[in-house]
């Protein structure tokens, strides 16, 4: 499976982050994950640490 930058993913602990680098064509990621205080953290993961990615959908936005 293939992730892509700026793709959300939520790791097997629970924290949600985005990928903002893919390392060696995803052997590794660095991550943001947004914390409660409004800051970021930075954290490097690996395939294994990953349990679920998101995926957006677009819909008709139709005026009334």
């Amino acid at each position: 499976m293939k992730l892509d930058m700026y793709q959300k993913i939520c790791l097997k602990n629970g924290k949600k982050g985005v990928i903002i680098e893919i390392f060696n064509g995803g052997e590794a990621y660095l991550i943001d994950i947004l914390l409660e205080d409004g800051e970021y953290e930075q954290e490097t993961i690996y395939p294994k640490d990953i349990k679920s990615y998101f995926t957006e959908v677009e819909k008709p936005f139709n005026v009334a």
